[in-house]
């Protein structure tokens, strides 16, 4: 898959900015970071033996963490053939394949029954479709006394006109944002009670948010994959002056909740 993407400059071209990322190998790709990743696993409170479900599970960072550090098992799918891929592989490369099941999944139609899984965790993903629908199958797979976590991106503050075409218009079309009281509101409709809420800066793509998230060595070999190619090259300089413009004004959230 991916020789066939660097083959063509316009297929770089064309890759959105979460697949982009995947391809130079950068393995947290959400708005919060590990920052959140790690809040979602304090609030999860998973226990060895849990059936667990990410939705969106990208490269499978999230998947793999929840396996090694919690011994529960774990469902992960996307709906993208090139995070199938990369998630695939990095869940071998980490000698979890027994206890980490990766499949295609859409998150508006999840082919599970109702009341599956213990926990369910979908890292910035129903921002991209119908909200409202992602967020009742979120719940209707979860079982009554589990918990549903979602990390979305938010309005920190209202953006300028500019830094919202910029993001929205031309890095994320069709990405839809809400303001921190919309999301939680889009939650508790779904179903959930009890919510807790936490937030904080988009930092994914600023120079310190890059390097806690990744460590030096998958950074600078970020940066060296970056700069091997032209395309990717032309990629970045589009993309990161794009993503700044819009960085003071983004931040993520992460909402929790149970299912009664």
């Amino acid at each position: 898959m991916a020789a066939t993407l660097d083959r063509p400059a316009v297929d770089v071209r064309k890759l959105d900015p979460y697949s982009f990322l995947a391809v130079l190998g950068k393995r947290v790709i959400h708005p919060g970071g590990r920052r959140s990743t790690e809040e979602l696993f304090g609030l999860a409170q998973l226990q060895p033996g849990q059936r667990t479900l990410d939705v969106g599970c990208g490269v499978g960072t999230t998947a793999i963490q929840m396996a090694h550090r919690y011994n529960v098992g774990v469902t992960a799918v996307d709906i993208a053939p090139l995070m199938l891929e990369r998630a695939r592989r990095n869940v071998h490369r980490s000698g979890l394949d027994g206890k980490i099941e990766i499949e295609h999944g859409d998150i508006l139609a999840l082919r599970f029954p109702d009341n599956s899984f213990d926990r369910v965790i979908a890292e910035a993903v129903t921002m991209f479709v119908n909200r409202r629908q992602a967020a009742r199958e979120l719940v209707r797979v979860c079982r009554p006394g589990g918990m549903v976590l979602a990390t979305e991106f938010f309005w920190r503050q209202p953006p300028t006109e500019e830094a919202r075409e910029v993001f929205l218009g031309q890095v994320c079309p069709g990405m839809q944002l809400d303001k921190l009281d919309g999301w939680v509101r889009i939650y508790k409709d779904a179903g959930l009670t009890g919510l807790q809420v936490r937030s904080g800066p988009f930092e994914m793509m600023t120079p310190r948010g890059f390097l806690q998230d990744e460590g030096f060595l998958n950074a600078t070999a970020c940066l060296l994959r970056g700069v091997s190619r032209i395309t990717y090259v032309r990629k970045m300089a589009w993309l990161m002056p794009r993503i700044s413009r819009a960085v003071p004004y983004l931040g993520y959230i992460l909402v929790a909740g149970v299912k009664p």
